[in-house]
């Protein structure tokens, strides 16, 4: 199987002010009375070959940013770049050809994989809508695709209950390397398995990133295992990026307050080793109503109160290290 040669020109994923928000409905009328601003307003980029880790507590809007992007759901705003090709804007027909590029990995390995396909026909399923191979072809195919994520070519008649959890998401990685794409979006694929699958899920996608040279925007909320896959890692906080840095820079010497707290929560595998733990007050606000200023003021440590009037934007505050806090940086 060889994968396609992806244009080198500029990064493989640009996304640029992307925003995702929901209206809230209340009443006989249905009445548009808010927003919930799940994603609001990021930025970020992916390169060739490259895995960007979106991380974040649950509810901040990455798996969401994640569906945006591919368009499972229609982003309120922003921009989309592809290769170069804007893709936000395209209509469902013309997404056709990007879909050939970008492929998403989901999160549950058994609500999405249809029960009533059996593993071959599912990852055969891409193949044939996209008339990448012929009838007689098809099975030969999705049998080599089977070999290269650790799959037999006997299991492709079997149908998902069949499979244990971690051969699920096997088989949803393979159907997402059908195409041969050049971006993946994982969106959590190894939070619902065991920890010693969730290894072998892990090193079975960076084997891969190396032979088909693929990147990855890997949205998950475990520290370890972005730290372990991850090239550069965005932190996000109630719809926004926090901080953007290489894995060494940010794990080494994270900047942002909210991305210590996460750091310090980490659970550290020596019972002598000794850990400060920094415990945030009170709990995430809501998106509908989201604080002013920085958002994360109403919980961080160290706020002023610049910090509750003037809304911080990302900045970069050392070379390839973006930062969105007024207490970093030259003029801090």
């Amino acid at each position: 199987m060889n994968a396609q040669a992806p244009i080198e020109a500029g990064p493989l994923l640009e996304v640029k002010d992307l925003k995702k928000h929901y209206p809230v409905r209340k009443g006989v009328l249905q009445r548009v009375v808010g927003q919930v601003y799940a994603v609001d307003g990021i930025s970020f980029t992916v390169g060739h070959g490259e895995t960007l880790g979106l991380v974040g507590e649950s509810g901040c809007g990455k798996s969401t940013a994640g569906k945006s992007i591919m368009k499972l759901i229609e982003p309120t705003s922003g921009e989309i770049n592809v290769a170069g090709k804007r893709i936000d804007n395209l209509s469902r027909g013309e997404m056709q050809s990007v879909r050939r590029q970008v492929q998403f990995v989901f999160q549950d390995p058994y609500s999405s994989l249809n029960p009533r396909m059996s593993a071959g026909d599912i990852v055969a399923e891409p193949l044939r809508n996209f008339g990448v191979a012929v009838r007689s072809e098809v099975r030969d195919r999705v049998a080599e695709i089977f070999a290269k994520v650790g799959l037999r070519r006997e299991q492709m008649d079997r149908f998902p209950h069949e499979f244990s959890g971690g051969q699920r998401q096997r088989i949803g990685i393979a159907r997402a390397l059908a195409l041969h794409p050049h971006l993946i979006i994982c969106d959590e694929p190894v939070s619902a398995l065991d920890v010693s699958v969730q290894a072998q899920v892990i090193n079975l996608l960076m084997d891969l990133q190396q032979e088909f040279r693929l990147s990855y925007l890997f949205i998950a909320h475990d520290l370890a295992v972005v730290e372990h896959i991850s090239h550069r890692v965005a932190v996000m906080y109630l719809g926004k990026i926090v901080e953007i840095a290489d894995k060494r820079d940010l794990f080494g010497r994270a900047q942002h307050p909210y991305t210590e707290a996460l750091l310090s929560a980490v659970p550290v595998p020596n019972p002598r080793a000794k850990s400060q733990r920094m415990i945030l007050k009170g709990d995430v606000p809501s998106p509908i109503r989201p604080p002013s200023g920085c958002r994360f003021h109403t919980r961080c440590p160290y706020a002023v109160e610049r910090c509750k009037a003037e809304e911080p934007k990302i900045r970069e505050i050392a070379p390839g290290h973006h930062v969105a806090c007024h207490l970093r940086g030259p003029d801090a």
